[in-house]
């Protein structure tokens, strides 16, 4: 008889969209096979079958929104099934506008413009409005706060317009119709590349476009300093590559960044101000006494911040396995919302590409961001002779309305010397 296979828990989200159906009926597939791939606006996670079987029919279609519960397909279970590849190839099903929901929800509600002034975006072409790719409750938004969604880019998927998406077209029309009120900007002019040779054209990813936003939100709305400093590891690194040999046969890999992981908490520990998130008002502090680091990863698909939770908590050594763990489930697409939510402070690490020095920026609502670049070996003054010893590049990005340069210089200094405290760090 065919089983009801259900999406499982996927943290806190009311629906995901689906953006890969993996499968299709008749397909035999076996258990941890993917089924279906969806999004959230932070990571995209593919669903796996939790048993092996025979597709009998599915129940999903790319553009639809889940959550736990929603059924995927019907799957005739067969302990016998052999493990079979399934297709990589997705649904061409495009979803109806009035079958779409917003694909995020709404971070702030948007200010009514003035009632002394007409609103700048009060003129709406019903043409335009008519084709444009949204939701029944996009469109209902859009006509109340007078925008002509024929105007408005979408974000979504295929292009379709969200909630988000008026609502940032809003902000940039208020901003643009107060007189400097706000950080208007010139409109980007539309150009033609291809006259000037062949180009092609690459539709971003949605983690792509939705980190590009909060980037950019976080670059425009916090006041910015980076401190820059170098940190002596030539014990450390000795120490990394004895515990590296010791635990290679245990299948832990001892990278530098669970040092950093644990210099980091030494440094929130010490200067409490830097484990602290402005309110809603930006009138208060909160100071928190818990830590969880973030870790900015790259993946084929965009950035994501896993975090490594209760890392105070943790040895090294657990540290190291778990950041084994997160990197795998970011490059298989398996991290969940929850995943990447509640960080204290955010390590970016390029010491594995490249480069000398570089200006993260502050991952909001945290305060602060640990850059760090590759080491190199230097020739330093010992007060009376040059000697080889192998420095890393620190950048700490910081919010100025928080932290003051004083404090930045000290946050830098003291990881200098914890991470030069070898054998302090191993606990």
């Amino acid at each position: 008889m065919a089983k009801e296979i259900v999406i499982p828990d996927i943290g806190d989200f009311d629906s995901v969209e689906v953006i890969e159906v993996l499968v299709e009926a008749g397909d035999t597939v076996a258990a941890e096979d993917s089924l279906i791939s969806v999004e959230s606006d932070k990571a995209t996670m593919e669903i796996p079958a939790p048993e092996a079987g025979v597709v009998t029919e599915i129940k999903v279609e790319v553009g639809d929104q889940v959550s736990q519960g929603s059924l995927i397909l019907l799957l005739e279970p067969s302990d016998a099934a052999p493990a079979a590849p399934v297709t990589q190839e997705a649904t061409t099903t495009t979803p109806t506008p009035a079958a779409s929901k917003p694909a995020a929800p709404a971070p702030q509600s948007v200010a009514q413009p003035p009632q002394h002034r007409p609103s700048p975006t009060a003129k709406i072409d019903e043409v335009s409005f008519s084709r444009a790719y949204a939701s029944p409750s996009v469109r209902k938004f859009a006509r109340e706060l007078g925008v002509d969604l024929g105007r408005v880019s979408g974000s979504g998927r295929k292009g379709r317009v969200i909630k988000d998406d008026v609502k940032s077209f809003v902000k940039q029309a208020l901003a643009q119709g107060t007189g400097g009120s706000g950080l208007a900007v010139a409109p980007m002019p539309e150009i033609d590349f291809s006259q000037w040779g062949d180009v092609e054209t690459q539709k971003l990813s949605k983690i792509n476009k939705l980190t590009g936003k909060f980037l950019h939100r976080n670059w425009v709305t916090i006041p910015h300093v980076t401190q820059f400093d170098q940190a002596d590891i030539t014990e450390l690194d000795a120490l990394r590559k004895s515990m590296a040999a010791e635990y290679k046969d245990k299948g832990i890999k001892i990278t530098m960044l669970a040092f950093l992981i644990k210099a980091v908490v030494a440094g929130l520990r010490e200067l409490p101000r830097f484990n602290a998130s402005l309110d809603a008002s930006g009138e208060s502090l909160i100071l928190k006494n818990y830590f969880n680091i973030g870790i900015a990863v790259d993946t084929p698909d965009g950035l994501v911040v896993p975090v490594v939770r209760d890392a105070d908590s943790k040895t090294l050594v657990d540290i190291a396995a778990e950041l084994g763990e997160i990197s795998q489930k970011a490059r298989d697409k398996k991290l969940k919302p929850a995943d990447m939510q509640g960080g204290c402070m955010t390590i970016s690490s390029l010491g594995g590409i490249g480069g000398t020095q570089f200006t993260p920026i502050v991952n909001a609502p945290e305060v602060a961001i640990l850059g760090v670049s590759r080491h190199k070996m230097t020739p330093v003054w010992n007060g009376k002779t040059f000697e080889p010893r192998l420095m890393l590049p620190l950048s700490l990005s910081y919010d100025h309305r928080v932290v003051d340069g004083a404090d930045g210089a000290r946050f830098t200094s003291f990881m200098g010397r914890v991470l030069a405290d070898a054998n302090g760090l191993v606990k």
